[in-house]
């Protein structure tokens, strides 16, 4: 069987769409973080990272990290586009809520094909961002542009749109829909303790106060 018709296990997805959002935020991927966003044993992902090296998805440099290769992000990013369109759907079309949609998408789209993932990307208008503002890759692979930064890097008097909120916390999810800190909403940076204390927000007509450990989820433009 010639290599480009070999085709990745459930598994084999799931480790590539992670490694790709890690590596969103790092160069390289440790094998220790990749197995805590999994949720499997420390001995079981050198096992899964042979098989992904050996089918020529991954590149695992010891003591730097694991890079996905060309072709391990074109899988990844397959991978991301069907969960994606699937959060889209549950939420848009299924009426679960956007604490839910990941979870449930994990669970779902173990079975979902290329087939069915377009058909879900037609009943919700082509979607170009999930429900918690991450972009979608087209059907050729290809993401959306996003500019956008966390709202971290940003001082007192910053207005701007909350374009991504980046965390899959179901509760951490619950509390910045009840702020209104969602995708799309609009802020200003009302004011800010220093050494990285908290941070006051306006929000429509209500201030609010993040500590650290949420702020690092808002990305913003």
């Amino acid at each position: 069987m010639d290599d480009n018709d070999f085709q990745p296990s459930v598994a084999m997805r799931d480790y590539l769409a992670e490694i790709y959002r890690l590596q969103e935020d790092a160069p390289t991927v440790s094998t220790t973080s990749l197995a805590d966003r999994l949720h499997v044993s420390a001995p079981a992902v050198p096992r899964m990272l042979k098989r992904l090296r050996n089918a020529g998805y991954v590149i695992h440099k010891p003591y730097q990290g694991i890079e996905l290769t060309p072709r391990g992000r074109e899988e990844a990013l397959r991978a991301l586009r069907r969960h994606r369109i699937l959060e889209v759907f549950l939420v848009n079309v299924m009426g679960f809520t956007w604490d839910e949609a990941h979870e449930h998408a994990d669970e779902m789209g173990r079975g979902l094909n290329d087939a069915i993932t377009e058909r879900m990307a037609e009943m919700t208008n082509h979607p170009t961002r999930c429900p918690h503002g991450e972009p979608i890759p087209n059907a050729e692979g290809v993401l959306p542009e996003v500019k956008d930064v966390c709202i971290m890097n940003l001082t007192v008097g910053h207005v701007g749109v909350i374009s991504r909120v980046r965390t899959h916390d179901p509760e951490r999810l619950k509390y910045f829909k009840t702020l209104g800190l969602v995708p799309g909403a609009h802020f200003e940076i009302m004011g800010r303790a220093p050494f990285n204390g908290p941070m006051r927000l306006r929000v429509g007509r209500e201030d609010v106060v993040l500590g650290i450990e949420l702020t690092k989820s808002l990305w913003v433009e």
